[in-house]
């Protein structure tokens, strides 16, 4: 894991952090960083570019001359692409310009620059970044104290802070060839553009978090299902046990022809017995 000093806007060490080997320990991919650049500015055009047809463009529709007989070249409308004036033939129209790339690919091609800057010395940690007010001369002389302006030039720094402090984004917006972002707005494109990247040492445990391929695949364990219960045997209930009484009301009720019916061969198996 690469350890880099941590130091404070007076350019003085005050500790030490192990940056994550899987974020700032990757290996330069010239070809994903480019690609990630291509889609960047892709998905950042308008679109909105485009030319008039012969559909478009002002002029009469009708023929100038007729067909034969005038020794002149034969023409159908004022407002074909041959004449001054007249419409575009495939020209730009409209479009959108934008195209996804997979998530896997961007965030590897943020690693991998991340991962350079650190190794050519371009990337600087700093314990925070707070000033005591707005003021666009403080924000000037923290950059001066961390070696960023040389020989009166300034170099291109993009500074990576939460856009809560205030007194940074107020300082550094009237700052040419400074930017300032968070962790969640750090894009392919403003690493490579600039050539002085800044952390604060909140933001790069966000960023780890963001970008770490460790803590990206990590999923919550699903809660265990609780055991279902056996079902118990029904208890017998007062109905139950009032059953036979409910029979023998029931067969009280019956007509008395069904009873003597019933009874009937009962009687004469017991005179056949006697």
């Amino acid at each position: 894991m690469p350890t880099v000093k941590v130091r404070n806007l007076k350019n003085k060490e005050v500790g030490d952090i192990q940056l994550s080997d899987a974020v700032f320990g990757a290996e330069l991919n010239e070809s994903l960083i480019h690609a990630a650049v291509m889609n960047y500015r892709a998905n950042g055009r308008q679109g909105t570019s485009a030319t008039k047809t012969r559909g478009n463009v002002s002029g009469s529709g009708r023929k100038l001359w007729k067909q034969k007989g005038t020794g002149r070249a034969r023409i159908a409308s004022l407002r074909s692409p041959l004449w001054k004036g007249g419409g575009n033939v495939h020209g730009p129209q409209p479009r959108d310009w934008s195209y996804q790339m997979p998530k896997k690919m961007r965030r590897g091609a943020l690693r991998s620059a991340l991962s350079e800057r650190l190794r050519e010395g371009n990337l600087i940690i700093v314990d925070e970044i707070g000033f005591a007010a707005p003021k666009t001369k403080d924000f000037l002389a923290a950059l001066a104290a961390l070696g960023l302006v040389e020989n009166a030039k300034r170099a291109k720094t993009l500074i990576v802070d939460s856009l809560d402090n205030a007194n940074l984004v107020l300082s550094s917006r009237n700052v040419q060839k400074t930017k300032v972002t968070n962790s969640f707005g750090l894009n392919i494109y403003d690493i490579v553009y600039h050539e002085k990247l800044v952390i604060s040492k909140a933001a790069v445990e966000e960023i780890v978090s963001l970008l770490d391929p460790k803590q990206e695949g990590v999923a919550e364990a699903p809660a265990e299902k609780p055991a279902k219960a056996k079902k118990a045997a029904p208890a017998k209930t007062d109905v139950d046990a009032e059953a036979p009484a409910k029979e023998k009301k029931a067969a009280a009720k019956k007509p008395a022809k069904e009873v003597v019916e019933e009874a009937a061969p009962a009687a004469e198996e017991a005179t056949e017995n006697e």
